[in-house]
């Protein structure tokens, strides 16, 4: 037996299958293109989409057909986009993603309706042009023949579970992503709904991660090529389903995704619902496993970050790699100097995430003199991205979550020079796993959950997941960061005069 995970992402998806003692046995993958229709608008083609997924399933389920053919099929997918289907199931419209900004205006609308307060205190989320309910009061507004023909409402795991088995069922941790759902009550909200005007009948079934949905339609088992008594299992939110994969399966953990975009994802026993959340934008909603929680408290300058760098600071760097066969980010990281910097860097080259939510926001380096190299400014660069993780840690723990170790995966783990800032900045331990796709391998985990074959995702996590390293904090690095931490916090706010000006001056360039 072998089980299936697909991770369904914004620019592209990937599937691979392990076998029952969680190693990987086959993948596949493949890439789509956002589409942005016109500033603000960005828009993924759903069919192309499902197509992809469809044949990276297809593609991964082959290779093991002769050997150890899949049992069954789990989805982790992004959050909050969704596709519109008719009375005959066909699309109706492109999924807007999350960083598609065009619902602004229905943002303010249901805040002065409903209350910011009150939202928060059902659906564990702040208002903000993310998530689908304001996506879909725009296109009410503003397409109202398609809002018309509207037969059903699927974010991308549950429209590709109900492609596959024909039932249209959501897990609870995808459902409040939408900020239609009642995160307490663990149904979709009857409130919102009824003060809105939207039809519970168009939304799928809100169900618990980890259950089946059902067989592969016989329709589409040739089109897979898997066994008729394949089943598809209810998944989860992709970075819930990453969580799982590096083994959080109770309170004190949480898993740090160092990629893109650097995320991280705890679990919690008791729903938190207070003034530090909902002011630090940390949305409070259910995890996959029994009744924990989760939030995700994230920068949207990660990875792209250090691309940024390469990209733009070190061509001559990048050119001469290239000629010569290196990796172009392991020699960046290897220039760097062993002390920490004594830059402050605001790491903010797009939009913030949380705790500020700000989508024209400053990021700066200061401190620059004429002795700081390169490699400082890289370094610098990386300290400033922990140190807003460092922020959102203490903003978590100020709400009562406490995070008492990090497990790490990602792109960025492969580098020991960067996971050791991580854990000198952040002063605490971070575990390194051996799983490359945690995404993947959390969503195959309520596979084998779904299909029976263990008892709980637990069970499953202590079977497949393995610690390849740990970095401690060094105490001397850890003490001075501490202090420059300090400095930090208050930088944000205090650079925002500076922030506002320069705003008013974009568009002014051209006289």
């Amino acid at each position: 037996m072998s089980y299936l995970g697909i991770d369904v992402g914004t620019t592209g998806s990937k599937a691979v299958v392990f076998d029952r003692r969680g190693k990987i046995r086959a993948e596949s993958a493949g890439d789509y293109s956002v589409k942005s229709l016109q500033s603000g608008w960005f828009e993924l083609d759903s069919f192309e989409v499902i197509r992809l997924c469809k044949k990276i399933i297809a593609d991964a389920a082959a290779q093991v057909r002769s050997s150890d053919p899949v049992t069954a099929i789990g989805i982790a997918s992004q959050g909050e986009a969704f596709t519109l289907l008719d009375s005959k199931d066909r699309y109706l419209s492109g999924a807007m993603v999350s960083f598609d900004v065009r619902s602004q205006r229905q943002v303010e609308k249901v805040c002065r309706i409903f209350g910011k307060e009150k939202l928060y205190s059902i659906t564990g989320h702040t208002a903000h042009t993310i998530f689908s309910l304001f996506k879909l009061l725009w296109i009410r507004e503003n397409q109202p023949d398609l809002f018309n023909q509207t037969r059903r409402l699927l974010c991308f795991g549950d429209l590709l579970r109900y492609e596959l088995t024909g039932q249209a069922m959501i897990s609870h941790n995808l459902a409040a992503r939408t900020m239609l759902f009642d995160i307490s009550r663990k149904r979709w909200s009857t409130e919102i709904l009824d003060e809105f005007d939207l039809s519970e009948d168009r939304l799928s079934v809100p169900v618990e991660s980890g259950i089946s949905a059902g067989p592969v339609k016989p329709s589409i088992v040739k089109e897979l090529g898997v066994d008729k008594n394949v089943i598809v299992a209810t998944g989860g939110h992709d970075q819930c389903c990453g969580s799982i994969g590096v083994g959080v399966t109770g309170a004190g953990m949480a898993a740090y995704s160092i990629g893109t975009v650097e995320c991280i994802t705890p679990a919690f026993e008791d729903c938190v619902l207070n003034e530090t959340m909902m002011k630090s934008n940390l949305a409070t909603y259910p995890y996959p496993i029994g009744d924990l929680y989760t939030t995700v408290a994230f920068c949207m300058t990660g990875g792209s970050g250090l691309k940024w760098f390469v990209d733009h600071l070190s061509a001559c760097e990048k050119n001469r790699a290239e000629k010569n066969g290196f990796n172009v980010y392991e020699q960046l990281l290897e220039s760097m100097p062993e002390d920490p910097t004594n830059l402050m860097v605001l790491p903010h080259l797009t939009s913030t995430g949380t705790p500020s939510f700000d989508s024209s926001p400053l990021g700066a380096f200061l401190g620059i003199d004429l002795n700081t190299t390169k490699g400082g400014l890289l370094k610098g660069l990386l300290e400033g991205i922990t140190h807003e993780m460092r922020l959102n840690l203490t903003l978590l723990e100020n709400s009562g979550i406490k995070i008492s170790g990090l497990r790490a995966f990602g792109g960025g783990v492969r580098n020991e020079t960067w996971m050791q800032i991580k854990a000198d900045v952040l002063g605490l331990p971070v575990e390194c796993l051996e799983v490359r796709e945690a995404g993947c391998l959390g969503a195959a985990m309520l596979a084998v959950k779904a299909a029976g074959d263990v008892n709980s995702v637990k069970e499953c996590c202590a079977q497949w997941v393995r610690v390849s390293r740990v970095y401690e904090p060094d105490p001397k690095k850890t003490s001075f960061y501490r202090q420059q931490h300090e400095i930090y916090k208050g930088l944000y706010e205090l650079m925002t005069p500076v922030k506002n000006a320069m705003n008013q001056l974009k568009g002014r360039q051209s006289l």
